[in-house]
Protein backbone atom coordinates (compact mmCIF):
# COMPACT_ATOMS: atom_id res chain seq x y z
CA UNK A 1 0.00 0.00 0.00
CA UNK A 2 1.13 3.10 -1.44
CA UNK A 3 0.37 6.26 1.52
CA UNK A 4 0.85 9.61 0.79
CA UNK A 5 1.72 12.43 2.79
CA UNK A 6 0.77 15.87 2.36
CA UNK A 7 2.78 18.21 3.90
CA UNK A 8 0.21 21.34 3.78
CA UNK A 9 0.71 24.88 4.22
CA UNK A 10 -2.86 26.60 4.58
CA UNK A 11 -3.94 29.76 4.77
CA UNK A 12 -6.10 29.64 8.18
CA UNK A 13 -10.20 30.82 7.54
CA UNK A 14 -9.54 30.03 3.74
CA UNK A 15 -11.99 26.57 3.87
CA UNK A 16 -12.39 27.10 0.20
CA UNK A 17 -9.18 27.70 -1.23
CA UNK A 18 -7.71 25.28 1.52
CA UNK A 19 -10.50 22.53 0.66
CA UNK A 20 -9.44 22.81 -3.33
CA UNK A 21 -6.17 22.45 -2.65
CA UNK A 22 -5.99 19.40 -0.46
CA UNK A 23 -8.13 17.94 -3.59
CA UNK A 24 -5.86 19.10 -5.93
CA UNK A 25 -2.86 17.24 -3.50
CA UNK A 26 -5.47 14.29 -3.39
CA UNK A 27 -5.71 13.54 -6.85
CA UNK A 28 -2.04 13.97 -7.34
CA UNK A 29 -1.45 11.57 -4.32
CA UNK A 30 -3.84 9.38 -6.45
CA UNK A 31 -2.15 9.63 -9.29
CA UNK A 32 0.97 8.43 -8.36
CA UNK A 33 -0.42 5.09 -6.75
CA UNK A 34 -1.31 5.94 -3.23
CA UNK A 35 -4.36 4.48 -1.75
CA UNK A 36 -4.10 6.27 1.40
CA UNK A 37 -3.53 9.96 1.69
CA UNK A 38 -2.73 12.24 5.26
CA UNK A 39 -2.92 15.61 6.16
CA UNK A 40 -1.80 17.64 8.90
CA UNK A 41 -4.21 18.69 11.53
CA UNK A 42 -6.68 20.93 10.89
CA UNK A 43 -5.72 21.09 7.53
CA UNK A 44 -8.94 22.43 6.12
CA UNK A 45 -9.06 25.28 9.04
CA UNK A 46 -5.85 26.01 9.16
CA UNK A 47 -4.37 26.10 12.68
CA UNK A 48 -4.52 27.57 15.31
CA UNK A 49 -7.88 29.38 13.58
CA UNK A 50 -8.48 30.80 17.29
CA UNK A 51 -11.71 32.66 17.62
CA UNK A 52 -12.99 31.98 14.19
CA UNK A 53 -13.69 28.28 16.28
CA UNK A 54 -16.53 30.15 18.22
CA UNK A 55 -18.45 31.50 14.95
CA UNK A 56 -21.35 29.62 13.58
CA UNK A 57 -21.12 30.27 10.10
CA UNK A 58 -17.16 29.34 10.06
CA UNK A 59 -18.47 26.04 11.52
CA UNK A 60 -21.15 25.49 9.30
CA UNK A 61 -19.09 26.61 6.25
CA UNK A 62 -16.57 23.72 7.41
CA UNK A 63 -19.02 21.31 7.38
CA UNK A 64 -20.01 22.16 3.76
CA UNK A 65 -15.93 21.95 2.62
CA UNK A 66 -15.68 19.01 4.28
CA UNK A 67 -18.64 16.99 2.20
CA UNK A 68 -17.33 18.46 -0.92
CA UNK A 69 -13.87 17.58 0.22
CA UNK A 70 -15.08 13.74 0.44
CA UNK A 71 -16.51 13.94 -3.33
CA UNK A 72 -13.70 15.37 -4.50
CA UNK A 73 -11.52 12.55 -3.68
CA UNK A 74 -13.45 9.11 -4.34
CA UNK A 75 -10.25 7.15 -5.11
CA UNK A 76 -8.40 8.06 -2.16
CA UNK A 77 -8.68 7.61 0.84
CA UNK A 78 -8.12 10.77 2.51
CA UNK A 79 -7.29 11.73 6.23
CA UNK A 80 -7.87 15.21 6.49
CA UNK A 81 -7.79 17.47 9.39
CA UNK A 82 -10.73 19.78 10.45
CA UNK A 83 -13.12 21.11 12.97
CA UNK A 84 -16.41 18.68 14.11
CA UNK A 85 -18.90 20.09 16.03
CA UNK A 86 -21.75 18.54 17.61
CA UNK A 87 -24.51 20.63 19.70
CA UNK A 88 -22.53 23.22 21.74
CA UNK A 89 -19.05 21.12 21.56
CA UNK A 90 -16.19 21.70 19.24
CA UNK A 91 -13.87 19.05 18.74
CA UNK A 92 -10.52 19.30 16.80
CA UNK A 93 -10.48 16.28 14.58
CA UNK A 94 -9.37 14.36 11.82
CA UNK A 95 -11.88 12.32 9.59
CA UNK A 96 -11.24 9.37 6.78
CA UNK A 97 -12.70 10.65 3.38
CA UNK A 98 -13.23 7.78 1.08
CA UNK A 99 -15.42 6.31 -1.84
CA UNK A 100 -17.31 9.90 -0.92
CA UNK A 101 -18.17 10.05 2.08
CA UNK A 102 -16.89 10.30 5.72
CA UNK A 103 -15.98 6.82 6.69
CA UNK A 104 -14.57 7.20 9.97
CA UNK A 105 -13.74 10.22 12.33
CA UNK A 106 -11.45 11.09 15.11
CA UNK A 107 -12.02 13.65 17.66
CA UNK A 108 -8.51 14.64 19.60
CA UNK A 109 -8.15 13.62 23.79
CA UNK A 110 -4.87 15.75 24.77
CA UNK A 111 -5.97 19.71 24.16
CA UNK A 112 -2.54 21.54 25.06
CA UNK A 113 -2.62 24.60 26.99
CA UNK A 114 0.61 25.67 26.86
CA UNK A 115 2.88 28.03 25.58
CA UNK A 116 1.39 29.01 22.22
CA UNK A 117 -1.72 26.52 22.28
CA UNK A 118 -4.99 27.61 23.95
CA UNK A 119 -6.80 24.51 22.77
CA UNK A 120 -9.15 24.13 25.57
CA UNK A 121 -10.89 27.20 25.01
CA UNK A 122 -11.71 25.98 22.06
CA UNK A 123 -12.04 22.62 21.86
CA UNK A 124 -14.01 19.43 23.85
CA UNK A 125 -11.78 16.43 24.77
CA UNK A 126 -12.79 13.03 23.48
CA UNK A 127 -11.59 9.94 24.60
CA UNK A 128 -12.81 7.26 22.00
CA UNK A 129 -10.17 5.43 19.57
CA UNK A 130 -10.39 5.69 15.86
CA UNK A 131 -9.31 2.33 14.00
CA UNK A 132 -10.50 2.18 10.17
CA UNK A 133 -9.80 -0.30 8.45
CA UNK A 134 -8.55 0.37 4.73
CA UNK A 135 -8.07 -2.52 2.20
CA UNK A 136 -7.31 -4.55 5.08
CA UNK A 137 -4.64 -2.49 6.75
CA UNK A 138 -6.20 -1.49 10.38
CA UNK A 139 -5.08 1.82 10.86
CA UNK A 140 -4.83 4.25 13.97
CA UNK A 141 -4.98 7.78 14.23
CA UNK A 142 -4.13 10.21 16.96
CA UNK A 143 -3.74 14.25 17.01
CA UNK A 144 -0.16 15.97 18.12
CA UNK A 145 -0.41 15.99 21.39
CA UNK A 146 -1.84 12.81 21.81
CA UNK A 147 1.50 10.96 20.78
CA UNK A 148 2.83 13.34 23.55
CA UNK A 149 0.92 10.88 26.21
CA UNK A 150 1.23 7.04 26.28
CA UNK A 151 -3.15 6.25 26.52
CA UNK A 152 -4.07 7.13 23.55
CA UNK A 153 -1.85 5.46 21.05
CA UNK A 154 -2.04 2.26 23.34
CA UNK A 155 -6.00 2.66 22.85
CA UNK A 156 -5.58 2.23 19.45
CA UNK A 157 -3.21 -0.44 19.42
CA UNK A 158 -5.37 -2.23 21.76
CA UNK A 159 -8.22 -1.64 19.11
CA UNK A 160 -6.81 -3.37 16.40
CA UNK A 161 -4.44 -0.25 14.94
CA UNK A 162 -1.59 -1.77 12.57
CA UNK A 163 -0.30 1.37 11.94
CA UNK A 164 -0.38 5.09 13.43
CA UNK A 165 -1.04 7.88 11.54
CA UNK A 166 -0.27 11.20 12.91
CA UNK A 167 -1.47 14.72 11.73
CA UNK A 168 -0.24 17.22 13.67
CA UNK A 169 0.65 21.23 13.75
CA UNK A 170 3.87 21.47 15.45
CA UNK A 171 5.16 25.09 15.24
CA UNK A 172 8.99 25.63 15.22
CA UNK A 173 11.44 26.60 18.29
CA UNK A 174 15.21 25.82 18.22
CA UNK A 175 15.87 21.56 18.50
CA UNK A 176 12.08 20.97 18.12
CA UNK A 177 12.71 17.74 15.29
CA UNK A 178 14.86 16.05 18.08
CA UNK A 179 12.14 16.48 20.54
CA UNK A 180 9.53 15.18 18.13
CA UNK A 181 11.75 11.64 17.20
CA UNK A 182 12.01 11.47 20.69
CA UNK A 183 8.01 11.16 21.83
CA UNK A 184 7.80 9.19 19.12
CA UNK A 185 9.87 6.43 19.45
CA UNK A 186 8.44 6.46 23.06
CA UNK A 187 5.29 5.68 21.73
CA UNK A 188 6.98 2.84 19.52
CA UNK A 189 8.64 1.21 22.23
CA UNK A 190 5.49 1.08 24.03
CA UNK A 191 2.94 -0.30 21.33
CA UNK A 192 5.12 -1.74 18.56
CA UNK A 193 2.98 0.57 15.83
CA UNK A 194 5.03 1.99 12.91
CA UNK A 195 4.51 5.97 12.57
CA UNK A 196 3.69 8.36 10.22
CA UNK A 197 4.03 11.66 11.30
CA UNK A 198 2.33 14.44 9.66
CA UNK A 199 3.30 18.22 9.95
CA UNK A 200 1.57 21.87 8.86
CA UNK A 201 4.20 23.74 6.94
CA UNK A 202 4.04 27.40 7.00
CA UNK A 203 3.45 30.94 8.56
CA UNK A 204 0.70 31.97 10.36
CA UNK A 205 1.25 35.66 12.55
CA UNK A 206 4.23 34.69 14.71
CA UNK A 207 4.31 30.92 14.49
CA UNK A 208 6.43 28.96 11.91
CA UNK A 209 5.44 25.30 11.35
CA UNK A 210 8.35 23.75 9.76
CA UNK A 211 7.03 20.65 8.45
CA UNK A 212 9.87 18.18 8.45
CA UNK A 213 7.27 15.15 8.71
CA UNK A 214 8.50 11.76 9.08
CA UNK A 215 8.17 8.20 9.11
CA UNK A 216 9.41 5.12 11.57
CA UNK A 217 8.98 1.83 11.71
CA UNK A 218 8.18 -0.44 14.24
CA UNK A 219 11.94 -0.15 15.81
CA UNK A 220 11.73 3.44 15.93
CA UNK A 221 13.95 3.80 13.09
CA UNK A 222 13.42 7.06 10.98
CA UNK A 223 12.77 5.86 7.42
CA UNK A 224 11.18 8.73 5.79
CA UNK A 225 12.25 12.11 6.26
CA UNK A 226 10.60 15.21 4.11
CA UNK A 227 12.19 18.45 4.06
CA UNK A 228 11.98 21.17 6.23
CA UNK A 229 9.95 24.52 5.68
CA UNK A 230 8.47 23.53 2.19
CA UNK A 231 5.24 22.07 1.21
CA UNK A 232 5.81 18.90 -0.67
CA UNK A 233 4.25 15.29 -1.66
CA UNK A 234 5.40 12.59 -1.07
CA UNK A 235 4.89 8.55 -0.31
CA UNK A 236 6.17 5.89 1.38
CA UNK A 237 5.26 2.17 1.19
CA UNK A 238 3.47 0.11 3.98
CA UNK A 239 3.87 -3.86 3.20
CA UNK A 240 4.14 -6.89 5.74
CA UNK A 241 3.26 -4.95 8.66
CA UNK A 242 6.12 -2.32 8.72
CA UNK A 243 6.92 1.24 6.69
CA UNK A 244 9.66 0.24 3.79
CA UNK A 245 12.10 3.31 2.91
CA UNK A 246 10.87 6.82 1.69
CA UNK A 247 12.89 9.92 0.54
CA UNK A 248 15.20 11.00 3.14
CA UNK A 249 15.71 14.82 3.06
CA UNK A 250 18.69 16.53 4.39
CA UNK A 251 17.98 18.58 7.40
CA UNK A 252 19.36 21.70 7.75
CA UNK A 253 22.32 22.81 10.42
CA UNK A 254 21.36 25.08 12.93
CA UNK A 255 21.75 28.14 11.43
CA UNK A 256 20.71 27.26 8.23
CA UNK A 257 17.50 26.15 9.97
CA UNK A 258 16.93 29.71 11.76
CA UNK A 259 17.31 31.05 8.28
CA UNK A 260 14.68 28.65 6.61
CA UNK A 261 12.14 29.43 9.55
CA UNK A 262 12.76 33.37 8.86
CA UNK A 263 12.48 32.86 6.01
CA UNK A 264 9.24 31.05 5.39
CA UNK A 265 7.25 33.04 8.37
CA UNK A 266 8.42 36.40 6.23
CA UNK A 267 7.12 35.37 2.62
CA UNK A 268 3.87 33.59 4.29
CA UNK A 269 2.77 36.87 6.59
CA UNK A 270 3.75 39.14 3.56
CA UNK A 271 1.82 36.60 0.91
CA UNK A 272 -1.26 35.52 3.15
CA UNK A 273 -1.73 39.52 4.18
CA UNK A 274 -1.44 40.55 0.57
CA UNK A 275 1.28 43.37 0.95
CA UNK A 276 2.86 44.75 -2.39
CA UNK A 277 6.25 44.03 -0.89
CA UNK A 278 8.13 45.16 2.53
CA UNK A 279 9.80 48.49 3.49
CA UNK A 280 13.21 48.83 6.02
CA UNK A 281 14.68 52.16 7.48
CA UNK A 282 18.14 51.13 7.02
CA UNK A 283 20.57 52.69 9.50
CA UNK A 284 23.55 51.10 8.70
CA UNK A 285 24.02 48.52 11.76
CA UNK A 286 23.90 44.63 11.84
CA UNK A 287 19.72 44.65 12.98
CA UNK A 288 18.35 46.49 9.65
CA UNK A 289 20.70 45.14 7.82
CA UNK A 290 20.55 41.44 8.23
CA UNK A 291 16.52 41.98 7.74
CA UNK A 292 17.11 43.09 4.61
CA UNK A 293 19.22 40.64 3.65
CA UNK A 294 16.09 37.63 4.94
CA UNK A 295 13.49 39.97 3.24
CA UNK A 296 15.55 39.86 -0.34
CA UNK A 297 16.09 35.95 0.40
CA UNK A 298 12.66 35.87 0.82
CA UNK A 299 10.73 38.11 -1.86
CA UNK A 300 13.06 39.21 -4.01
CA UNK A 301 14.61 42.39 -4.32
CA UNK A 302 12.35 43.81 -6.83
CA UNK A 303 9.73 43.57 -3.87
CA UNK A 304 11.88 45.16 -0.85
CA UNK A 305 12.03 49.06 -0.35
CA UNK A 306 14.68 50.92 1.84
CA UNK A 307 14.94 54.39 2.88
CA UNK A 308 18.22 55.88 4.54
CA UNK A 309 17.36 58.91 6.80
CA UNK A 310 20.28 59.91 8.31
CA UNK A 311 20.49 62.59 10.85
CA UNK A 312 23.34 64.72 12.17
CA UNK A 313 24.65 61.80 14.43
CA UNK A 314 24.71 59.46 11.13
CA UNK A 315 28.12 58.76 10.89
CA UNK A 316 29.89 58.26 7.29
CA UNK A 317 30.48 54.70 7.79
CA UNK A 318 26.67 54.26 8.62
CA UNK A 319 25.74 55.93 5.22
CA UNK A 320 28.09 54.77 2.83
CA UNK A 321 27.77 51.12 4.05
CA UNK A 322 24.09 50.82 4.12
CA UNK A 323 24.05 52.09 0.06
CA UNK A 324 26.41 49.92 -0.63
CA UNK A 325 24.87 47.02 0.55
CA UNK A 326 20.93 48.47 -0.94
CA UNK A 327 23.17 48.60 -4.58
CA UNK A 328 24.69 45.20 -4.29
CA UNK A 329 21.28 43.45 -3.75
CA UNK A 330 19.71 45.52 -6.19
CA UNK A 331 16.81 47.05 -3.89
CA UNK A 332 15.02 50.14 -4.63
CA UNK A 333 16.86 52.83 -2.16
CA UNK A 334 15.49 56.09 -1.37
CA UNK A 335 17.76 59.04 1.17
CA UNK A 336 15.38 61.11 2.92
CA UNK A 337 17.59 63.36 5.28
CA UNK A 338 15.81 64.02 8.66
CA UNK A 339 17.93 67.04 9.77
CA UNK A 340 15.67 69.73 9.47
CA UNK A 341 12.70 67.97 10.90
CA UNK A 342 14.31 67.16 13.54
CA UNK A 343 15.61 71.02 14.28
CA UNK A 344 11.56 71.58 13.45
CA UNK A 345 10.66 69.57 16.29
CA UNK A 346 13.61 71.11 18.74
CA UNK A 347 12.02 74.85 18.01
CA UNK A 348 8.67 73.65 18.45
CA UNK A 349 9.49 72.37 21.71
CA UNK A 350 12.21 74.75 22.92
CA UNK A 351 9.94 77.35 24.75
CA UNK A 352 9.19 74.08 26.71
CA UNK A 353 11.94 72.45 27.15
CA UNK A 354 14.21 75.44 27.60
CA UNK A 355 17.08 74.96 30.78
CA UNK A 356 16.41 71.52 30.70
CA UNK A 357 19.34 68.70 29.34
CA UNK A 358 19.57 66.79 26.39
CA UNK A 359 18.17 63.40 27.50
CA UNK A 360 16.63 60.09 25.58
CA UNK A 361 13.62 62.69 24.24
CA UNK A 362 15.79 64.11 22.08
CA UNK A 363 16.64 61.01 20.65
CA UNK A 364 13.41 59.60 20.89
CA UNK A 365 12.32 62.19 18.22
CA UNK A 366 14.71 61.25 15.79
CA UNK A 367 13.29 57.56 15.84
CA UNK A 368 9.69 58.70 15.81
CA UNK A 369 9.94 61.43 12.68
CA UNK A 370 11.77 58.08 10.63
CA UNK A 371 8.74 56.42 11.72
CA UNK A 372 6.13 58.72 10.56
CA UNK A 373 7.85 58.42 7.10
CA UNK A 374 7.83 54.80 7.12
CA UNK A 375 4.51 54.53 7.30
CA UNK A 376 3.38 57.41 5.23
CA UNK A 377 5.16 55.39 2.39
CA UNK A 378 4.06 52.28 3.32
CA UNK A 379 0.01 53.89 3.56
CA UNK A 380 1.02 55.48 -0.09
CA UNK A 381 2.31 52.38 -1.80
CA UNK A 382 1.07 49.56 0.32
CA UNK A 383 4.51 48.13 1.59
CA UNK A 384 4.47 46.65 5.05
CA UNK A 385 7.12 48.25 6.82
CA UNK A 386 9.59 45.54 8.95
CA UNK A 387 10.70 46.61 12.38
CA UNK A 388 14.05 45.90 12.59
CA UNK A 389 14.22 45.45 16.79
CA UNK A 390 15.68 41.81 17.85
CA UNK A 391 14.70 40.06 21.10
CA UNK A 392 17.89 41.80 23.43
CA UNK A 393 16.45 45.09 22.75
CA UNK A 394 12.57 43.94 22.74
CA UNK A 395 13.53 42.52 26.70
CA UNK A 396 14.95 45.75 28.29
CA UNK A 397 13.42 48.24 26.29
CA UNK A 398 16.64 49.67 24.66
CA UNK A 399 13.71 50.43 21.29
CA UNK A 400 11.69 53.66 21.15
CA UNK A 401 8.07 53.23 21.38
CA UNK A 402 6.41 54.53 18.51
CA UNK A 403 10.00 54.90 16.71
CA UNK A 404 12.22 52.10 15.80
CA UNK A 405 9.70 49.60 17.14
CA UNK A 406 6.62 50.67 14.62
CA UNK A 407 6.36 48.59 11.97
CA UNK A 408 3.50 45.71 10.52
CA UNK A 409 6.16 42.86 11.76
CA UNK A 410 9.26 42.16 13.14
CA UNK A 411 11.37 39.42 11.66
CA UNK A 412 13.98 39.00 14.56
CA UNK A 413 11.74 39.57 17.25
CA UNK A 414 13.20 36.42 19.40
CA UNK A 415 16.60 36.35 18.07
CA UNK A 416 18.84 37.67 20.21
CA UNK A 417 21.81 40.24 19.38
CA UNK A 418 24.43 37.43 19.52
CA UNK A 419 22.49 35.10 17.31
CA UNK A 420 22.17 38.47 15.06
CA UNK A 421 25.53 38.50 14.82
CA UNK A 422 26.06 34.66 13.91
CA UNK A 423 23.21 34.59 11.57
CA UNK A 424 25.23 37.30 9.55
CA UNK A 425 28.40 35.57 9.61
CA UNK A 426 26.40 32.53 8.02
CA UNK A 427 24.44 34.80 5.38
CA UNK A 428 27.85 35.78 4.36
CA UNK A 429 29.81 32.43 4.38
CA UNK A 430 26.77 31.58 1.82
CA UNK A 431 27.14 34.72 -0.32
CA UNK A 432 28.77 38.21 0.53
CA UNK A 433 25.56 40.57 1.31
CA UNK A 434 26.51 42.55 4.48
CA UNK A 435 29.16 44.76 4.82
CA UNK A 436 32.06 43.33 6.29
CA UNK A 437 32.29 46.61 8.25
CA UNK A 438 28.81 46.62 9.35
CA UNK A 439 29.60 43.19 11.18
CA UNK A 440 32.95 44.58 12.55
CA UNK A 441 31.64 47.79 14.28
CA UNK A 442 30.57 48.51 18.06
CA UNK A 443 26.64 48.79 17.89
CA UNK A 444 25.09 52.00 17.85
CA UNK A 445 21.81 53.72 18.01
CA UNK A 446 23.31 56.65 16.89
CA UNK A 447 20.92 59.13 18.02
CA UNK A 448 23.26 61.10 19.85
CA UNK A 449 26.90 61.87 19.31
CA UNK A 450 29.71 59.05 20.00
CA UNK A 451 26.95 56.57 21.41
CA UNK A 452 27.35 52.96 21.58
CA UNK A 453 25.28 50.14 23.33
CA UNK A 454 27.25 49.56 25.84
CA UNK A 455 26.40 53.06 27.25
CA UNK A 456 23.61 51.60 28.55
CA UNK A 457 23.76 48.04 28.61
CA UNK A 458 26.14 45.33 29.67
CA UNK A 459 27.77 43.47 26.38
CA UNK A 460 25.47 41.42 24.44
CA UNK A 461 27.60 38.29 25.38
CA UNK A 462 26.58 38.87 29.10
CA UNK A 463 22.83 40.47 28.27
CA UNK A 464 22.10 37.45 26.13
CA UNK A 465 22.81 34.33 28.85
CA UNK A 466 20.68 36.59 31.61
CA UNK A 467 17.96 37.18 29.38
CA UNK A 468 17.55 33.50 28.15
CA UNK A 469 17.76 32.13 31.81
CA UNK A 470 14.75 34.91 32.99
CA UNK A 471 12.56 35.37 30.05
CA UNK A 472 12.71 31.71 28.79
CA UNK A 473 14.13 30.14 31.86
CA UNK A 474 11.99 31.69 34.21
CA UNK A 475 14.85 31.06 36.75
CA UNK A 476 14.99 33.78 39.78
CA UNK A 477 17.78 36.82 40.35
CA UNK A 478 19.84 34.18 42.71
CA UNK A 479 19.69 31.32 40.45
CA UNK A 480 20.75 33.60 37.43
CA UNK A 481 23.87 34.92 39.85
CA UNK A 482 25.01 31.33 40.91
CA UNK A 483 25.58 31.07 37.04
CA UNK A 484 28.78 33.18 37.80
CA UNK A 485 26.59 36.80 36.86
CA UNK A 486 27.39 40.09 39.04
CA UNK A 487 24.12 40.49 41.15
CA UNK A 488 23.74 44.02 40.01
CA UNK A 489 24.35 43.50 36.32
CA UNK A 490 21.34 41.08 37.17
CA UNK A 491 19.37 43.09 39.06
CA UNK A 492 19.83 45.52 36.30
CA UNK A 493 18.90 43.82 33.51
CA UNK A 494 15.88 42.25 35.47
CA UNK A 495 14.65 45.45 36.34
CA UNK A 496 14.40 46.64 33.04
CA UNK A 497 12.63 43.87 31.73
CA UNK A 498 10.06 44.30 33.82
CA UNK A 499 9.81 47.63 33.28
CA UNK A 500 9.32 47.39 29.75
CA UNK A 501 6.31 44.96 29.31
CA UNK A 502 3.88 48.07 28.34
CA UNK A 503 6.56 48.64 25.33
CA UNK A 504 6.08 44.44 24.01
CA UNK A 505 2.50 44.56 24.46
CA UNK A 506 2.71 47.24 21.96
CA UNK A 507 5.31 45.90 19.87
CA UNK A 508 4.80 44.61 15.97
CA UNK A 509 4.51 40.61 15.77
CA UNK A 510 7.21 38.52 14.72
CA UNK A 511 8.26 35.08 14.74
CA UNK A 512 8.98 32.70 17.53
CA UNK A 513 12.06 31.14 17.34
CA UNK A 514 12.39 30.00 20.79
CA UNK A 515 9.98 28.23 23.22
CA UNK A 516 9.59 31.35 25.14
CA UNK A 517 9.01 34.57 22.98
CA UNK A 518 7.97 37.81 23.44
CA UNK A 519 3.77 36.89 22.21
CA UNK A 520 1.55 34.69 23.08
CA UNK A 521 3.67 32.39 25.31
CA UNK A 522 5.06 34.92 27.79
CA UNK A 523 2.24 36.90 28.92
CA UNK A 524 3.05 39.05 32.16
CA UNK A 525 0.74 41.88 33.87
CA UNK A 526 1.57 45.34 32.63
CA UNK A 527 0.77 46.34 36.32
CA UNK A 528 2.61 44.29 38.84
CA UNK A 529 3.98 44.93 42.19
CA UNK A 530 5.94 41.90 41.97
CA UNK A 531 9.76 42.78 42.21
CA UNK A 532 12.04 39.42 42.14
Amino acid sequence: MEIAILQFNPMVGDLEGNAKRLAGLAREASSRGARIAVTPELALTGYPPEDLVLRQDFLEAGRYWLEWLAQQVPSVALVVGHIDDEADNRFNAASVLDGGRILATYRKKHLPNHSVFDEVRYFVSSDEPCVVNIDGVRIGLAICADVWEADVVKASRKAGAELLLVPNASPYHLDKLDVRYEVVRDRIKETGLSVIYVNLVGGQDELVFDGASFAMDATGNVVCQLPACEEVLELVTYENQSIQRGPIARMPVFLDMVWRVLLLGLKDYVGKNRFNGCLIGLSGGIDSALTLALAVDALGADRVNVVMMPSRYTSDLSLGEANVMAKDLGVDYKEIRIQELFETYLATLEPYFSGLKEDVTEENIQARIRANILMALSNKFGSLVLATGNKSEMAVGYATLYGDMAGGFCVLKDIEKTLVYNLARWRNSQSRVIPQAIIDRPPSAELRANQQDVDSLPPYSVLDPIIRAYVEKDLCPAEIVALGYDDKVVNKVISMIDRSEYKRRQAAVGIRLTERGFGRDRRYPITSGFRP
